[in-house]
């Protein structure tokens, strides 16, 4: 059966579809290991097109001098479109990512619109802030009659951006590139992990079908060496990148040079603390839920359980108890919870890691190896690891697979300690019947974000971004829009 979207084969520039000179690359569907489609790779001509067409749209096309409204009404189009394709999107995504079918619809596609529509709709109100009118000498003629002045403090695009994603949530993660810098007035070169580019590519059926101006979305594929042109090249006001800690690296040394604007989006290796006071038996189920989510390929996901020795046992076993339960295979099952992880480089990574924990002394408390009877696909079973040490390898890493780590601590003291001991800074959550002690950790916790008791759902108002090592900027959130716009002071007098 034909997968959705898997036809398009050709790059999206300047408005129109643009054969890749490179050869066609396979793209695996990683539960099966079979050929979705044959995606078009981009090279660096194709990349340097796709610069200089959204140059030319920004400098001189329509889009940027557009008001709000009008952008808005656009994005409101391609909200639409998006909507009417969603079933489409999420086959897509089962196929191309592996994600399970509940985790899919809720997370990867029905999520990521509602954020992008709040967006939408908060950018239509954007308030225009004045400066305080004010009697001054003027500084041409100190002895003469004082002036009064005011001015306006407006916030205008940065220019041309480039969005670089990751392959975990595609979709969801070309959204939240191509939404607020859109909106805000740029325009954007969009490059999609080449294990995922049809979740990209889809925009640009989109972006022809509600009439977007040519140059102002352009969809161009690839690899290192494309992500590295975009990263430097002059042309480029704005790298958004969402992806690893090392990339993100390598993206800021790149763009360096031309002093451009960097937002990163980033690695975690977010803690759970779980007080003596939590429900084991909800906590444990939460933490195993988030385990689990796409196979553990997410930055955000809680695979650190800090938990009070006085429980901790307790904890572990019910959670082992529960992953037992837990259906790992292919997601075109929809009883399936847990599907594969992306690709094989992907799986021996993991099992680098679970082997490093069982050589530093770490307890497998269960999983540590590949599902029974699963010969094809990237499976990995769900492992868990007790008596660990926070200065272990596994504990420091991201592993970006469905490898929980278990610590004890005996103080709240030392469990705040113990989270906050990591390069990382993206996420946190707080266990525990004593709502007003957990806020009071949390706000102790060094992370852009802290769930208590499991938060309150998607929160499309709630901005997501890291501290340390996971990051800078954020994304989501009233203020969202302000990280693709800049802020400019006009200044005069007033009266004459």
């Amino acid at each position: 059966m034909s997968i959705p979207f898997t036809h398009l084969d050709k790059l999206y520039i300047d408005g129109c579809w643009v054969a890749a000179d490179g050869a066609r690359e396979a793209v695996l569907n990683p539960a099966t290991e079979a050929v979705i489609g044959h995606a078009p790779v981009g090279d660096i001509a194709a990349a340097a097109s796709a610069i200089a067409a959204a140059r030319e749209a920004f400098d001189n096309g329509p889009w940027p001098h557009m008001s709000m409204a009008e952008r808005a009404a656009y994005m409101r189009r391609m909200h639409a479109a998006l909507v009417a394709r969603r079933e489409q999107i999420a086959a897509l995504i089962i196929a191309e990512v592996g994600c399970s079918q509940g985790v899919t619809y809720a997370m990867q596609v029905d999520m990521p619109l509602a954020h992008v529509l709040t967006a939408i709709e908060q950018s239509l109100h954007q308030e225009l802030r004045h400066i305080p009118l004010e009697a001054t000498p003027n500084p041409m003629n100190p002895s003469g009659p004082l002036i009064l002045g005011s001015g306006s403090i407006e916030r205008e695009a940065i220019g041309v951006v480039a969005g670089i994603t990751g392959y975990n949530f595609p979709f969801l993660l070309n959204l939240a590139k191509v939404f607020p810098a859109l909106l805000a007035g740029n325009t954007l070169v969009l490059k999609p992990s080449p294990f995922t580019p049809y979740s990209a590519l889809l925009l640009g059926e989109i972006a022809a079908e509600i009439g977007l101006p040519k140059g102002v979305l352009n969809i161009v594929t690839g690899g290192i060496e494309v992500g590295s042109l975009l990263s430097s090249d002059p042309q480029v006001d704005m790298v958004s990148f969402t992806g690893s800690e090392a990339v993100g690296v390598s993206i800021m040394a790149q763009a360096a040079p031309t002093l451009k604007r960097v937002h990163l989006e980033l690695g975690g290796k977010s803690a759970l603390i779980v007080r003596a006071d939590a429900d084991i038996q909800a906590t444990a189920m939460g933490a195993l839920a988030g385990l689990t989510v796409n196979a553990g390929q997410g930055c955000a996901l809680l695979t650190r359980f800090v938990v009070h020795n006085s429980i901790r046992q307790q904890f572990v076993q019910v959670a082992k108890a529960m992953a037992s339960q837990i259906k790992i295979g292919n997601p075109a099952d929809p009883s399936v919870m847990m599907g594969p992880l992306i690709r094989e480089s992907q799986r021996a990574k993991v099992e680098h890691f679970i082997a490093s924990g069982r050589d530093a002394g770490a307890t497998l408390v269960c999983g540590g190896g590949r599902p029974v009877g699963l010969k094809q696909g990237f499976f990995s079973e769900i492992t868990l690891f007790d008596e660990v040490r926070n200065d272990m390898h596994i504990a420091q890493e991201e592993i970006f697979g469905p490898v929980g780590v278990t610590i004890g601590f005996d103080t709240d003291e030392e469990a705040i300690a113990i989270a906050n001991d990591s390069r990382y800074g993206l996420n946190g959550g707080i266990a525990s019947a004593d709502a007003a002690t957990a806020y009071q950790m949390a706000r102790r916790i060094r992370a852009g974000s802290v769930y208590i008791n499991g938060g309150g759902g998607k929160m499309p108002y709630a901005p997501i971004g890291g501290f340390k090592r996971s990051g800078i900027g954020r994304e989501f959130g009233p203020d969202w829009l302000k990280e693709f716009t800049q802020e400019k002071s006009i200044i005069y007098p007033v009266g004459r």
